[in-house]
């Protein structure tokens, strides 16, 4: 699909920031609302972000495909969905979005603009739950995209979602760029700066690893 950059690159920034306000802004309000029961914190974040991440697609889908996800940039630019060109544009405008939706988020919730997490997820089994994370979202979005079911890809990405933040020990961040934006935020879906590094290399893991899994499964491509 033929794409115009500069609609697109608006599209990617404002759907990042608001993915990034989404996650954060539903877990502080979810820390607030709920401060004694962590349970039910994870139930208002994971729905939140479930039902408010398929919103997002359906609406900035046409214009840029609503990747708001380097690792999704790239498997789509090495399948031959997206071009490098937008590629490139798009990895850094997807990260300073997230950053950009985690001051918002902050704001929102009377707290300081910018608040560096200090939740420490740097363990071994957070990093294999963020390949596992990654590596499923990848096959929901592009097994739909190569049987020709492109069109349940919103409903189908926000459920995965939402279901991932509770059967893995990270709550499935899956997304270089949104981790790098829950750093800015001291609050409930915060990750220390520390932990980054592990997430974002276990996301590009899943994204090496999907590439002949793809090829495998649906060598030919449905229109």
């Amino acid at each position: 699909m033929t794409r115009s950059l500069s609609r697109a690159v608006v599209a990617e920034f404002l759907g990042s920031l608001l993915l990034a306000a989404l996650v954060i802004g539903s877990g502080i309000a979810a820390q607030r609302l709920s401060p004694t029961d962590t349970g039910l914190q994870l139930l208002e974040n994971a729905g939140a972000t479930g039902v408010g991440l398929y919103a997002l697609i359906l609406v900035f889908g046409p214009v840029s495909g609503a990747h708001f996800n380097p690792v999704l940039s790239f498997v789509d630019a090495a399948l031959g969905g997206l071009s490098w060109r937008h590629f490139l544009v798009y990895v850094p405008v997807q990260v300073v979005g997230c950053v950009s939706g985690a001051v918002v988020a902050n704001v929102l919730f009377d707290a300081a603009p910018v608040s560096i997490a200090t939740t420490s997820r740097a363990t071994w089994a957070h990093g294999i739950s963020e390949v596992v994370a990654t590596l499923g979202l990848l096959l929901v979005i592009f097994s739909l995209s190569r049987t020709g079911r492109a069109e349940k890809a919103a409903a189908a990405v926000g459920a995965y979602i939402a279901a991932a933040y509770w059967f893995t020990s990270s709550t499935s961040f899956a997304n270089p760029a949104i981790t790098v934006g829950r750093a800015f935020s001291d609050s409930f879906a915060g990750i220390a700066p520390s932990s980054v590094p592990s997430f974002v290399l276990a996301q590009v893991v899943a994204a090496v690893i999907v590439l002949p899994l793809l090829s495998f499964l649906y060598p030919h491509r449905s229109n």
